[in-house]
C-alpha cells in the first residue's frame, strides 16, 4: 500500500500496529501520526533493529492493509 494512504488512515491503522508491536505505547503511536520514518525509528529503538530490518517489517506488515 502507498504509504501516503496509511498516513491518511493512521487513526484507523493505529490499534493494528499496537497489536503488531505492542512494545510501542500509544503516546509512541501519537507522535508517529503516520510517518513511516518515526515508525521505523521507534521499532528500532523498541526493538534493537536496523533501519533496514525496521523498513522491511513496516513494509511486510503494511503490504496488505
Amino acid at each position: 500500500m502507498n504509504w501516503d494512504i496509511i498516513q491518511g488512515k493512521w487513526k484507523q491503522l493505529k490499534g493494528a500496529t499496537k497489536v503488531k508491536w505492542g512494545e510501542l505505547t500509544d503516546d509512541e503511536l501519537d507522535q508517529i501520526d503516520g510517518n513511516k520514518d518515526k515508525l521505523a525509528g521507534k521499532l528500532q529503538e523498541k526493538y534493537g533493529w536496523t533501519k533496514d530490518q525496521a523498513d522491511k517489517e513496516i513494509d511486510d506488515y503494511y503490504h496488505d492493509k
